[in-house]
């Protein structure tokens, strides 16, 4: 009796597991400490991708002024993507001694620059120059930085706050691609340039300051973790490089779809004003699918999200190649895919949160942002070239098989999700 009541008291004292119940997310995103933060990084990731967005809009008008190709205008974003790939793996360690806010704020300052370079560039070294530095800014402030922003605070709970995040900037372009282009036909390219230094300045800047919290603890103290992930934890190492692939591989098809969305549709036998109508309604579907998971994510942790979203995306693509020619079939595909693109948008984020710590999680999200970013930047024209060359079934055949691979390897991580105890070691 007494060893049964000892194992009683020691089930009692256990963590509870990664998935949270309703009250606890519930708790987490009232809270004073994670609304007012999440606030602030919805403001400031609108503005923030908003912004970089701009050569989708005045791309021509730039390739003129600069009397360069505007194949080279449009290489920003993959400028913009490698450079914050290579930058993330690096500032982990920045990130655990120093906090998010602090790293974010430097980030702020560093995008103002990169806008003045934008704005007074007559050719393409400053061009890029410019493009270079916003990439630099953007480790520190998007999308993984404010993960780790809400990481710090609301630790394991942290998988809402973040689901509500993404549903929010999922608007940003369509934002701000009305503000860019208002801007540019009145005041030109460059001086909408210096606007968005500005908004950096007057608005991201005084946001994170007076907005965010500090620290809420010396994560440095545990800096070796981070410093060294194959010392402190070696035997997260298979674990990590599964939630590595399987995100960038799913990373490589959406990534790569989104800049070809149109010409796909096209391609398929949609003519154009029907191919922009569907593909104007994908952003609303991944939207919606985004709404779905922050509105129900308590019931579920990142690796279900991916699940779904990895058994729905390829099923579209498989539909589509079956059914070629065939205007509902094409109508579904859109549908099925931006469920799962869009639910796809927020595993990325969360699946680490299952298998890592505070500490251990500021390590993973930023060594994973270095495949993805780079993947990122390397999909589009690699799906264009397939897409011209090859022709339209050879890319859905691609697609789908890189789709279902990420899908093995999150059956395979459900058999790793920790049972018991969120902080132990993963196998």
């Amino acid at each position: 009796m007494r060893v049964e009541r000892a194992q009683n008291r020691e089930a009692k004292s256990r963590p509870t597991a990664p998935l949270m119940t309703d009250k606890s997310m519930r708790i987490s995103l009232s809270d004073r400490k994670v609304a007012i933060p999440l606030f602030v990084l919805s403001v400031t990731q609108i503005i923030g991708w908003g912004t970089v967005g701009l050569p989708s809009i005045v791309g021509r008008q730039m390739a003129e002024d600069l009397r360069i190709d505007i194949s080279y205008i449009f290489a920003a974003n993959s400028v913009l993507y490698v450079v914050m790939g290579l930058w993330a793996p690096l500032l982990a360690k920045v990130f655990a001694r120093f906090g998010a806010k602090r790293v974010m704020i430097a980030g702020t300052i560093l995008s103002a620059l990169g806008f003045l370079l934008l704005a007074v560039c007559r050719g393409p070294l400053l061009y890029f120059s410019g493009w270079v530095t916003l990439g630099t800014a953007g480790s520190a402030t998007l999308s993984t930085a404010a993960y780790i922003m809400l990481n710090e605070l609301a630790g394991s709970n942290a998988k809402r706050a973040i689901g509500g995040l993404m549903l929010i900037t999922g608007l940003a372009s369509s934002i701000f691609w009305p503000i860019a282009s208002v801007l540019a036909k009145a005041v030109g390219w460059q001086a909408t340039c210096v606007v968005y230094a500005g908004m950096m300045v007057f608005i991201c800047l005084p946001l994170y300051v007076f907005g965010l919290p500090a620290a809420t603890a010396p994560i440095n103290q545990n800096l070796h973790q981070v410093a060294d992930t194959t010392a402190s934890a070696p035997a997260r190492k298979g674990t990590f490089y599964l939630i590595a692939a399987a995100i960038t591989l799913n990373a490589f098809v959406t990534f790569g779809y989104s800049a070809i969305f149109f010409e796909l549709l096209k391609a398929v036998g949609l003519p154009a004003t029907q191919a922009v109508a569907l593909g104007s309604a994908l952003g609303v579907i991944q939207v919606g699918a985004r709404a779905v998971d922050f509105l129900g994510g308590a019931r579920w942790d990142g690796i279900s999200t991916g699940i779904f979203a990895g058994i729905v995306l390829p099923l579209s693509m498989v539909l589509l190649m079956l059914n070629r020619g065939s205007h509902t079939a094409v109508a579904i595909f859109v549908v099925l895919y931006g469920l799962g693109s869009g639910a796809l948008a927020v595993a990325r984020a969360t699946i680490p949160l299952v298998f890592y710590d505070k500490v251990d999680y500021v390590s993973a999200a930023s060594r994973i942002a270095l495949p993805l970013n780079v993947i990122s930047a390397a999909a589009p024209p690699l799906f264009i070239a397939l897409l011209t060359r090859l022709g339209s079934t050879v890319l859905l055949e691609v697609t789908t098989l890189c789709s279902g691979t990420a899908l093995i390897l999150l059956l395979v991580l459900t058999r790793r999700r920790p049972a018991l105890d969120s902080t132990a070691p993963v196998a």
